[in-house]
């Protein structure tokens, strides 16, 4: 099994890395087998252009006369690669720390999973990678679940085999190292199947060179994933749930998830507690939109949650808001007070908001207690074994 068995090239993108760049471009060409080495120089100030001549035409290199940056020579790569009209495209940084014998395993993969995108899952756990690589990634791998509901144990690395067909109509606007965490949250927004393929990586301190700028690219990352966030919560996530509730049914999905026999009793009552919590904290408006992402995350039992949430139906607000003021003039008051539910209006509220923000907090934290403390003893005598 070779590369033209899955139509496929191999991009290099490159930027003062010449003390690993040859022995990664020797390896690749190893396993080449007559296929096209993409090369980007992204205006690399070093020996990187000698380098790259020495090759002559092994290679294809493609140069950007000043630093774009490494989203930039990817997407310059991957133009490339549609133009000469390969399938798929796999990409191997130029520092030294992926090895390009692995290649055989994206091969033998993309054979068995044609149209997948591929992975490299690199080991963070293993002596020599730096803290915060590893922090990074988990941070990231956190945001690609959210973003996408899939789970993967490397969203960080550069080592992948990318499918080229969705590329031809993704529409990409960022340039730097955050352009690889958008291009896999897009693919798996379109259904592209991604899969985690075991390589092994090398950390040497002495002759890898990073360009990562903790700062500015941890910027522009978090920048990236609060528009990705927005767009899932407005767009994709309801997307994702009405294909579900097509798939397997409403009603079979509310039945299943309530009843979950193999859920314990602890999370059912922190369900329906944090349901209560939820539905009074003073949020108005965005109450679902903060708790089912943390119902999620946490693990929750969305059906449980929800209905206690509901806590909060239209004719009990009042009252709520009511109780809450109240609740909040057990330990602070501020203003005129409000002495019953005629005088409660916008102004007054707005006139004691302090007081009632605090005790709408307050009650909501007793009441989501109470709810615990309620439906852990009734699920404890209806469900004595859980």
């Amino acid at each position: 099994m070779t590369l033209s068995d899955i139509q496929c090239c191999v991009i290099i993108p490159t930027y003062n890395n010449c003390n690993t760049l040859r022995r990664v471009i020797d390896g690749v060409l190893h396993y080449a087998s007559g296929q096209e080495v993409i090369v980007v120089n992204d205006g690399s100030t070093d020996d990187t252009t000698a380098i790259l001549a020495g090759y002559g035409a092994k290679i294809r290199v493609l140069d950007n006369v000043v630093n774009k940056g490494k989203g930039y020579s990817l997407r310059k790569a991957f133009a490339e690669a549609i133009r000469l009209g390969f399938a798929n495209a796999i990409t191997i940084d130029s520092d030294g720390q992926h090895l390009p014998s692995d290649i055989p395993l994206f091969i033998e993969a993309a054979i068995e999973n044609p149209g997948a995108l591929l992975m490299g899952s690199r080991n963070m756990q293993q002596e020599g990678v730096p803290g915060k690589s590893s922090f990074g990634n988990k941070f990231s791998n956190f945001w690609f679940k959210f973003e996408t509901g899939l789970t993967l144990p490397d969203t960080q690395t550069g080592f992948r085999l990318y499918p080229l067909g969705p590329l031809k109509k993704m529409s990409l606007f960022t340039t730097k190292f955050e352009t690889e965490i958008e291009v896999i949250v897009k693919m798996a927004w379109k259904d592209v199947p991604i899969l985690p393929i075991n390589i092994r990586v090398i950390y040497d301190k002495d002759e890898r060179v990073t360009h990562f700028r903790p700062f500015r690219d941890f910027t522009r990352i978090s920048i990236l994933n609060t528009w990705l966030v927005t767009l899932t919560l407005v767009y994709y996530l309801p997307k994702r749930l009405f294909r579900y509730i097509q798939k397997k049914g409403l009603w079979k999905i509310i039945r299943d998830e309530a009843v979950k026999s193999d859920e314990s009793n602890f999370s059912k009552a922190k369900s329906v507690g944090f349901g209560f919590f939820m539905g009074i904290v003073p949020i108005w408006g965005f109450q679902l939109m903060v708790g089912i992402p943390l119902s999620i995350l946490f693990r929750m039992n969305k059906v449980l949650f929800l209905t206690a949430a509901h806590i909060s139906i239209p004719p009990a607000i009042p009252f709520i808001i009511y109780a809450s003021y109240k609740f909040g003039g057990l330990f602070y008051r501020n203003g005129v007070q409000i002495t019953s539910l005629e005088n409660l209006t916008l102004k007054s509220i707005h006139v004691n908001f302090v007081q009632y923000f605090l005790g709408g907090t307050l009650l909501a934290a007793a009441v989501g207690a109470v709810g615990f403390v309620a439906s852990f003893l009734l699920l404890a005598l209806l469900r004595p074994k859980r």
